[in-house]
């Protein structure tokens, strides 16, 4: 067990977050590593960093739990990986977890509800359908004074089953550094296609960038970890910023199995707009889209399945009046509705808790930026 305490800078903590960060390095949970290390960037946090993985843990879980019938007792006897003393007390207890298996690492800090005044997590995916079965572990955040998902239509469910208030938290990113100006690089990839896609589209642009020679960036692999979460984001950022458009489809889109019909937006829109890239692609018809992306053009509509997507970009790229408008449009809501800084703003505001100074701070930067942007005549876009 790892603690880190402000970087070693000497002022008092009052926020105590529990990352995942030293035993879970998928791709995937990059963006909540980088929502810890902008809290800490406009907070005071002390960070618990579990190093040794839980599997063993939660295999006695899963055993404990059948034979005794009580996820209590099953977290209470299950084997400890990471034990760890809290020495000090906080305004705020504050957990980002992806699967609820990650429930398991609460019980390391021992005394982390006495120790902390209020307490918040936030989980990233937890579909609807699947609530139910997960209740022996959701029983482990019934202490919790909040819980924030990261799907619009499950807060409902968890909240019935758990009996703690549980809110819709959108997804959030580092508008700053996804943010294209003022440096505004050229942009000489013509599609950005990350993450699900479709084999039809797929393919179509890659005759596409055969017969035009357009760079077309795509990925080739799955199941990717990394060790440098700031890298792949900036790395992510850069890409991004370099694109003309950003294909964009609801989450787990060709994965109903999963989703169970569920619709959701996530990481992409954000990414994409923040980035100034023109986003084409889903534009699902719910709440939490139309709440977070309802500027003209935010995302323009294409099938998931799109044979004839060279005809289409042909005819945007002969608008560069309208494309010019819908980068600004993106960038400047991204970067006053969709940085890091307001998501936090709602989790203490949830719970009471005063914002920083240096959260302040930020916002202040964010609107100056915005209204920079907003006000310019025709802001800089080097295509390639």
């Amino acid at each position: 067990m790892v603690i880190s305490l402000n970087s070693g800078l000497l002022r008092d903590s009052r926020v105590l977050v529990l990352s995942q960060r030293q035993i879970q390095k998928h791709v995937s949970s990059c963006v909540r590593y980088e929502f810890e290390d902008l809290i800490n960037s406009f907070d005071t946090i002390d960070m618990v960093v579990p190093e040794n993985s839980y599997e063993k843990s939660a295999e006695a879980f899963r055993w404990i739990k059948r034979l005794t019938r009580s996820a209590r007792l099953a977290d209470a006897l299950k084997p400890d990986p990471n034990p760890f003393e809290l020495d000090k007390e906080y305004d705020l207890f504050f957990a980002h977890f992806v699967s609820p298996w990650e429930f398991l690492s609460i019980r390391s800090i021992k005394g982390w509800r006495q120790k902390c005044r209020k307490a918040v997590c936030c989980i990233e995916e937890l579909w609807a359908k699947d609530i139910y079965g997960w209740q022996s572990l959701l029983e482990l955040i019934q202490e919790f004074d909040h819980v924030f998902v990261g799907l619009s239509q499950s807060a409902k469910a968890i909240t019935e089953l758990t009996g703690v208030p549980c809110s819709y938290l959108p997804p959030g990113i580092d508008t700053i550094k996804f943010c294209p100006y003022p440096t505004a690089p050229k942009r000489e990839i013509e599609v950005f296609n990350l993450g699900r896609r479709s084999p039809v589209t797929h393919h179509a642009l890659l005759e596409l960038a055969e017969q035009q020679g357009c760079l077309y960036y795509y990925d080739t692999a799955g199941n990717l970890s990394t060790s440098e979460p700031q890298a792949h984001r900036r790395l992510l950022a850069n890409l991004s910023k370099r694109s003309n458009y950003f294909i964009v489809n609801r989450a787990k889109i060709n994965q109903v199995e999963q989703t169970g019909g569920q619709v959701e937006i996530g990481y992409r829109y954000f990414e994409g707009a923040a980035a100034g890239a023109v986003m084409i692609g889903d534009r699902p018809d719910i709440p939490a889209f139309h709440q977070n992306f309802d500027w003209e053009d935010a995302v323009i509509p294409m099938p998931f399945d799109h044979p004839h997507i060279g005809e289409m970009l042909t005819r945007l790229n002969a608008q560069p009046e309208r494309l010019a408008e819908i980068r600004r449009q993106n960038v400047v809501n991204s970067l006053l509705r969709h940085d890091w800084v307001y998501r936090w703003n709602e989790i203490l505001q949830t719970v009471g808790i005063e914002p920083t100074s240096r959260m302040l701070s930020r916002k202040r930067h964010l609107r100056e930026l915005a209204e920079m942007l907003a006000s310019v005549q025709r802001l800089p876009a080097k295509v390639g």
